[in-house]
């Protein structure tokens, strides 16, 4: 057996149903791959785990691609996709009109993710014909569960780095009267997405067992989404939680969102990164962003 070791970006949830699947199915172990997920403690221990090569995979959104920006750094592929952004209280756009201060929490609280999340609100505002200067918005460091901190902080006004299969679900599960700003409410290039990811380096020595795992998990995508249920008996199964309502509308939502085949794709993410140099986060060369998707 061979181990692949793969930090994910977060608690474990459904986006994760491929890898999930490809586990709990045996296939996998078939292959002579044992895989592991780890939870991180920061949205963003995988990079430097991958450079140091305590793991082999990372999986992140793809806007984090061009923010930890390394030679080694490749992009294997897209395997979920969905509509995100930031999760405002109904009552309180409002506070946005008139001005007030407005306060979102975020498990990444800081300058250049902070940014993006004031642009979309930007563009926004700008769609809706009112300006919001950067001022109005604080950005507030909170943890993964954002639903929770809306519910147990009267204070928060909205959450940041929200997936609509996950948060706006549990929001509508809740009884949450929100309003979803995504890319079809503010006029930005969705990365609400997960890219699996590695280093050349690490290519180098487990090219083949890496092509297997992508080449499995593309087909356990294509089984969880015909066979919805076996789906949910392998997430509740490896997860060792029960069965609820909320959790099968979750998984119900993000079945439809989950890609395949998962390949290196740059003309994806052109436009995130286009808006990434507009933005002043990070501007790469042709050749540093075709570099990233060279995962050979």
């Amino acid at each position: 057996m061979q181990t692949l070791k793969i930090t994910l970006e977060w608690f474990l949830n459904p986006d994760h149903l491929p890898m999930i699947a490809g586990i709990q199915s045996g296939r996998y172990a078939e292959h002579g791959i044992a895989v592991e997920l780890i939870e991180p403690s920061d949205h963003y221990d995988g990079f430097e785990d991958l450079l140091k090569e305590n793991i082999d995979l990372h999986s992140n959104e793809p806007l984090h691609l061009f923010e930890h920006h390394h030679p080694q750094l490749r992009a294997l592929g897209c395997f979920f996709e969905t509509d995100g952004g930031v999760l405002l209280r109904h009552d309180r756009v409002a506070k946005l009109q008139n001005g007030e201060k407005v306060r979102i929490c975020t498990p990444a609280a800081e300058p250049k993710t902070n940014r993006i999340g004031y642009e979309i609100l930007r563009r926004y505002a700008e769609k809706q014909g009112f300006r919001l200067p950067e001022n109005q918005i604080e950005f507030v460091q909170a943890d993964f569960h954002h639903i929770d901190n809306l519910l147990n902080n009267q204070d928060l006004d909205g959450a940041w780095l929200c997936f609509y299969n996950f948060e706006a679900i549990e929001a509508q599960h809740k009884n949450l009267d929100f309003v979803f700003i995504d890319q079809h409410q503010s006029p930005f290039a969705n990365f609400s997405a997960l890219e699996l990811m590695t280093t050349q380096s690490i290519l180098a020595k487990k090219g083949d067992i890496i092509a297997q795992f992508l080449q499995i998990s593309s087909e356990m995508t294509t089984l969880c989404q015909q066979n919805p249920d076996l789906a949910k008996k392998y997430y509740y199964s490896y997860t060792q939680t029960q069965a609820d309502d909320l959790m099968n509308a979750i998984i119900d939502d993000t079945l439809p969102r989950l890609v395949s085949p998962i390949r290196a794709d740059a003309a994806r993410w052109q436009k995130v990164r286009e808006m990434m140099t507009e933005l002043g986060i990070v501007a790469l060369s042709d050749e540093q962003y075709a570099q990233l998707f060279q995962a050979a």
